[in-house]
Order: structure tokens, then sequence, then C-alpha cells
């Protein structure tokens, strides 16, 4: 089965930074989508903020079983109406990666229900990632822990739910700490953070990285496929009770009728 995967990228850094742009001259979104497309089982394709409805309409999303976000500068620019539409189809089982500065997306931030807060400083600096879990699928093949040399400093506490599971915990040069790699499960759909991706370190063209990201991909994606009653509230009538009941009481719907739509 192909997983078919779409990065989305704010691709504005790579117009205004040449540093940025030295480094992701076809736009970080297309590296990112290079490394994942090393696996044949995944086919990428990306969009940017600057594609009508974001690259993310209705028939785009429901042809995207693993969703890859990638943004900083411009969170503020996304569409709500594209937001929700986005978290309806994560609801619905489409899986959702979200890389570095995407922790203060708005659509990570709306899955969350939580200010998704860290401390920072952009210095350079070594993180090591240490594997956490190393039986989770996402560390899959790799060492016991990976460093890359220059990277942005995210630092605790950072201000999301208790994540179901942490793969990965870097140390910094500076003596910080962070939980870099964490899976949630909303509705039917997975989703992971990932840390590093800051957009003036070359961290996507290291090769564990993209190790990370493809086995990433492979993960948050539901084999099921979509339910699009994820988010449905029916009434089941007494007469439908699974053992016999008898009603009692006064009630404000009638038997059949939608109560929360």
């Amino acid at each position: 089965m192909t997983i078919r995967t779409l990065v989305w990228g704010e691709n504005v850094h790579e117009q205004t930074s040449k540093v940025v742009a030295d480094l992701y001259p076809e736009g970080m979104h297309t590296q990112i989508a290079r490394l994942i497309s090393a696996d044949q089982n995944v086919s990428v394709t990306t969009t940017t903020l600057q594609a009508p409805e974001h690259g993310l309409t209705e028939a785009v999303l429901a042809e995207t079983d693993v969703l890859v976000w990638w943004g900083h500068k411009a969170h503020a620019e996304v569409d709500d109406r594209v937001v929700e539409r986005v978290m309806q189809h994560v609801w619905q089982g489409m899986g959702l990666i979200v890389l570095h500065s995407g922790h203060y997306a708005k659509i990570f931030k709306r899955l969350m229900g939580t200010p998704c807060g860290l401390t920072w400083r952009e210095a350079g600096e070594r993180e090591r990632l240490w594997v956490v879990n190393p039986r989770h699928p996402i560390a899959a093949g790799l060492p016991q822990y990976f460093e890359l040399e220059n990277e942005e400093m995210y630092g605790e506490p950072f201000a999301v739910p208790e994540p179901l599971e942490t793969v990965f915990i870097s140390w910094f040069q500076g003596g910080e700490v962070f939980r870099s790699g964490v899976t949630y499960r909303r509705g039917a759909g997975n989703i992971f953070y990932f840390r590093p991706g800051h957009e003036t370190y070359p961290t996507y063209h290291d090769e564990t990285v993209g190790k990370v990201l493809r086995n990433a991909v492979n993960w948050a994606h539901n084999p099921q496929g979509r339910n699009l009653a994820a988010d449905d509230a029916p009434n089941r009538p007494v007469g439908e009770a699974i053992e016999p009941i008898e009603e009692r009481g006064p009630k404000l719907h009638q038997d059949g009728e939608a109560g929360y739509r």
C-alpha cells in the first residue's frame, strides 16, 4: 500500500533570508519531501502557505494519508477555516507530523488544546537526541542517540498535554533538555511532534533525521482509512437498546432526533 504524504511548508524564510535560501534553494518543503521519498512505499507531494486555500482543499486532504507540517513566521496567516478542515481530517484518521516551530501552529495548538509554549535560544548549539523508547516504530533502526551539531535550543517546560508516548528526549550544549519526539492520538488520527528543523541549519540534509521522518510517516499512517463519522453523536432510541429498558422521566429530544447538531 502506498502512503500518500503531503508536505506543507510555510515557504516564507526561503524568500526573505539568503541563509535559508542557500541551504534550501528549492524550499524546505522540497528537501523534507526528498528525505521522505527515499521510502519506496511513500508517494510525496508538496504545497505551501501561498497556494489557494494553502493547498489544503477538501479534495486534497481526502487523498492524503499523512500530512507533514513545517511553519514558523506566518502561523497567524493560516486561515482558520483551513485549520478546522485539517482538524476534521485528523479526527477521521489522517496522520499528522508536526516539525520544529510547528509546535506553535494553529493546527497543533487546536489539537493539543494547550498553549504549546516552551523556552528557546538560537545559538547553533549541539543537540543530542536520546532514543528513550527504542522499541517504538519511529525509532526503528536508530542508534542509542544521534547528534545535530547546530540547532536551535528548545527547553522545558513544554506546555503540551502528557504525550501518549515519548520517543526522543534532547539534551543541548547549554544544559537544557526537551521532549523532542512525542506522539498523540486525536480521534482516529495519529500525531507525531518532532523538534529538530530550524531553518538556518542543515537539519533536513541529515540522513538520520530523514530516517526518523520516514519511520514517522509509516507510523502515522492509518491503514483502516477514514472514519467519516468520527465526530458524530447519534441518538440511540430506547427500542434499539441492547438490553430491554423502560423509558422513565422527561426528555428533551424525541427518539432518532439529532441533539448535538
